[in-house]
């Protein structure tokens, strides 16, 4: 029989001890024998280096170390990365069981397919089940177009295109994951398998995406404009839009996740 591939999965965290352990503990309780995990903290203070020495042994490598955010952890992570398929899950998301079978099954079946990606819930700082994220079928047409609906959390994508079109851009703070959707996409199909769950989205007070979600939608046309794209298309609608509504948006937001 032959050896299953490997998965590396890759974990950002800063101060994020509060949801670090759920975080560790659904990817190493997925149910393949083959999984790389990495976690590149930066430099937390409250009790997370104690967290992740609890499961060193299970670790394939772990640093705790000033970075200069995210997107530089994740690629220094992703360079000490052996595996044939990739993904991160931040330190406040959660994996569901038998996501990395079924993304391995498809992808292994399916070798002209770049990434694979399923449905995602979104759950509260307690963990409670709030809401579904939108996931749905897209390329790099729909992409350009800001029709994104990936889930970050329950993508996998194969290590040869990494290779090829990686690291992430260091000057993105929030669309990082969009900017690498995009470079994918020109390359190889998305593709998006509905039905199954293969990842929890915590939303919290503290979570970037309630912090700084003003800051994505600039950085998505910066990667427009970089493709070619023009001022009068759909994704600059999109985003006058979106910033007509954001304070509406943000006050929301707040108000559900104030602590």
């Amino acid at each position: 029989m032959s050896q299953p591939p490997l998965f590396s999965i890759i974990t950002p965290s800063f101060n994020q001890a509060k949801f670090l352990r759920r975080t560790i503990e659904s990817v190493l309780m997925q149910d393949i024998p083959n999984v790389e995990y990495i976690i590149m903290d930066g430099g937390s203070t409250d009790g997370s280096q104690a967290i992740i020495k609890e499961y060193e042994d299970q670790l394939a490598y772990w640093e705790s170390a000033p970075d200069k955010g995210q997107t530089d952890a994740l690629n220094k992570g992703f360079n000490r990365a052996r595996g044939k398929y990739l993904a991160w899950i931040n330190s406040d998301d959660v994996y569901h069981p038998g996501a990395f079978a079924e993304a391995a099954k498809y992808l292994d079946a399916h070798p002209e397919v770049g990434m694979v990606y399923s449905d995602c819930t979104f759950i509260d700082a307690e963990g409670r089940e709030i809401g579904q994220f939108p996931a749905a079928q897209t390329n790099y047409e729909r992409l350009r177009r800001g029709y994104v609906h990936i889930p970050q959390q329950a993508s996998f994508f194969r290590a040869d295109l990494w290779q090829k079109v990686g690291p992430l851009d260091p000057s993105f703070y929030f669309a990082m994951d969009y900017d690498l959707w995009v470079r994918l996409a020109k390359e190889a199909p998305l593709v998006y398998l509905p039905g199954w769950t293969w990842a929890s989205f915590r939303l919290h007070g503290a979570a970037k995406t309630i912090e700084a979600d003003s800051r994505c939608w600039p950085e998505m046309l910066r990667v427009h404009y970089r493709e070619g794209g023009h001022w009068y298309e759909p994704i600059i609608w999109k985003y006058l839009v979106r910033k007509i509504a954001a304070p509406i948006i943000q006050w929301r937001r707040r108000r559900m996740f104030r602590s």
